[in-house]
């Protein structure tokens, strides 16, 4: 067995950053807390993306609840 890290794409690079920031995220409250934080993160998203100014940060906001939520599942 080798210890060797893969090497990630440039191109992949903030995807795999997002995903191990969700993973740590994950880590440090558990599945329940992080999958209730992500539902929370998206309902601020969508209260933020109501707004046409507040859309800029909703939408992102929007994206990485979910993809907690979907972290906490798998």
């Amino acid at each position: 067995m080798s210890n060797k890290k893969r090497d990630v794409p440039w191109i992949l690079w903030p995807f795999v950053a997002v995903w191990r920031l969700l993973a740590a995220i994950l880590g440090l409250t558990g599945r329940l807390i992080g999958a209730v934080l992500g539902l929370v993160v998206v309902i601020v998203g969508f209260v933020l993306s109501v707004t046409v100014i507040g859309a800029v940060i909703g939408i992102p906001l929007i994206i990485l609840g979910f993809l907690l939520m979907v972290r906490s599942i798998f």
